[in-house]
């Protein structure tokens, strides 16, 4: 089951201003057709938003008086830039980073066709900017460790008490944030940088990426054991997020075989969509299979089947506006993070045709704790959907130390989402169709809660910043080792 999260890094290409917005000129600000957007966001929230619950029982948010406060600043905007601010303020107040108005531009120059490999990967959406910079590498007698891998992963090591700490930076968790491995991966596919690239294509290069990333952030783990790192952290703050190679990754900075979250879903026909999808590949595969193979997928498939039913089957949210339960489940209990399986031993799947169908991480040349000591993982506000899965299946299983401040955004959007277009302004409106369950039930988007708390200050500086997290690295250091006796 292929899933996308949305990734929570916003890269500005061209500045615009209020004259550069769809529908903006000198004509008076007609408010009506902007509050007619407002009722359709009303009613994608009704229909589409999986942390519509989340939002009024832990949230607490006051979505009528949110949604009235709104449509009172649409009436006294005086332009379209100041109605589009009223959305943004709506968006901000919620405090879901998932969900996002995509406000079209005008008037900018045309994409010119692509001739080099470098301005193929710039139009395939491949940008170093989304990936964050190192935080930890800013700590006083930090050594940076020069490896082939480090321009990927900036790494190094760092001293505590008598213990030698590593350092390792993962900026972003999807080959999006490096245009290198794109253009290196044209050259070996022999691909034409000057035709067209469709969808077929593009995953082409994707997986390439995502198998070269693999690779080398094996070999920066292993230079880093080889460098006497007795403890290792991974610096994942400002880092955005990704799709499903974090739930790799997660398994390959610990022994520990880990158990992924339970995933909820948004009822309608997407998830109905993706669930008959995955039923039908199963029951093919089943075919093709003996023995505990088969019987295997055909239990998978036949759970599939149940769940298909279960998204087509509404639940009426409107209890929920007025800050009530509904008489339903408002979603629907899915699978898990990692996909129809919580958990697996990668040598019992690898091979398997449908390995990635039934647990994610398959997808990936991954080994399971190529780390296999003490783990810190350190996050700040900005970490965010993938990045902050990686924090917290970690945390569940007991696997790391979580340090810096709460972080996390939750499950984004499966299989492209279930974006709407707003008949007025033509943004386009993304809401998280679905929602990851920690170990105590909670849903992710609360927040990652640090094991040691690093009290970072949004005016920080680089240079505080690493003076913040190295007062409080002993701390994490002590807790880790403590963890794994």
């Amino acid at each position: 089951m292929k899933r996308i999260f949305l990734l929570l890094v916003a890269v500005v290409v061209v500045p615009f201003s209020a004259s550069t917005l769809t529908g903006f000129d000198d004509k008076p600000f007609d408010p009506k057709p902007w509050i007619a957007d407002l009722d359709q966001v009303r009613e994608v929230f009704l229909a589409k938003y999986a942390n519509l619950e989340w939002a009024v029982f832990q949230r607490e948010a006051d979505l009528p008086q949110l949604f009235a406060d709104t449509e009172w600043r649409i009436h006294r905007a005086t332009n379209d830039w100041e109605a589009r601010s009223a959305f943004e303020r709506l968006a901000r107040k919620l405090g879901d980073g998932h969900v996002v108005f995509d406000w079209p531009r005008s008037g900018g120059p045309a994409m010119a066709a692509a001739r080099t490999p470098q301005e193929q990967c710039t139009a395939l959406g491949y940008d170093a900017r989304i990936r964050a910079v190192p935080l930890a590498a800013n700590a006083v007698g930090y050594q940076a460790l020069s490896t082939p891998q480090s321009d990927e992963f900036p790494a190094g090591m760092i001293s505590s008490g008598s213990r030698r700490i590593g350092v390792l930076q993962i900026g972003v968790f999807t080959p999006q944030g490096f245009p290198v491995l794109c253009q290196s991966a044209l050259r070996e596919l022999a691909i034409a940088a000057d035709k067209p690239c469709d969808d077929a294509c593009s995953d082409q290069i994707e997986a390439w990426a995502s198998n070269q990333l693999t690779h080398d952030l094996t070999a920066q783990l292993r230079a880093l054991k080889d460098a006497g790192a007795a403890v290792l952290v991974v610096d994942v703050a400002g880092n955005g997020g990704g799709s499903e190679w974090a739930e790799a990754v997660a398994r390959m900075v610990t022994a520990i075989r880990l158990r992924s979250e339970e995933l909820e879903f948004v009822r309608g026909e997407h998830w109905a969509k993706s669930f008959a999808d995955d039923e039908a590949l199963l029951r093919r595969f089943a075919d093709q299979a003996n023995g505990p193979d088969r019987a295997l997928l055909l239990k998978l498939a036949d759970e599939v089947e149940i769940r298909r039913k279960v998204a087509l089957t509404p639940c009426d949210s409107a209890p929920l506006w007025q800050g009530a339960h509904p008489a339903c489940s408002w979603l629907g209990q899915g699978f898990y993070g990692s996909g129809l399986l919580a958990s697996s031993d990668p040598s019992q799947l690898r091979g398997k045709p449908w390995a990635s169908l039934l647990f994610s991480p398959m997808e990936f040349p991954y080994e399971e704790g190529v780390w296999r000591g003490p783990l810190i993982v350190l996050v700040d506000r900005n970490t965010g959907s993938a990045a902050s899965e990686f924090a917290a299946v970690l945390q569940d299983n007991h696997a790391a130390i979580i340090m810096g401040e709460p972080a996390g955004a939750g499950c984004g959007h499966t299989n492209g989402g279930m974006p709407t277009t707003l008949a007025n302004s033509k943004a386009k409106l993304e809401v998280p169709d679905c929602a990851r369950l920690r170990a105590d039930g909670s849903n992710e988007v609360m927040g990652i809660q640090p094991d040691v708390s690093v009290a970072f200050s949004g005016v920080d500086g680089a240079h505080l910043r690493g003076v913040r997290f190295m007062g409080k690295l002993p701390e994490a250091v002590e807790r880790a080792t403590g963890q794994r006796k």
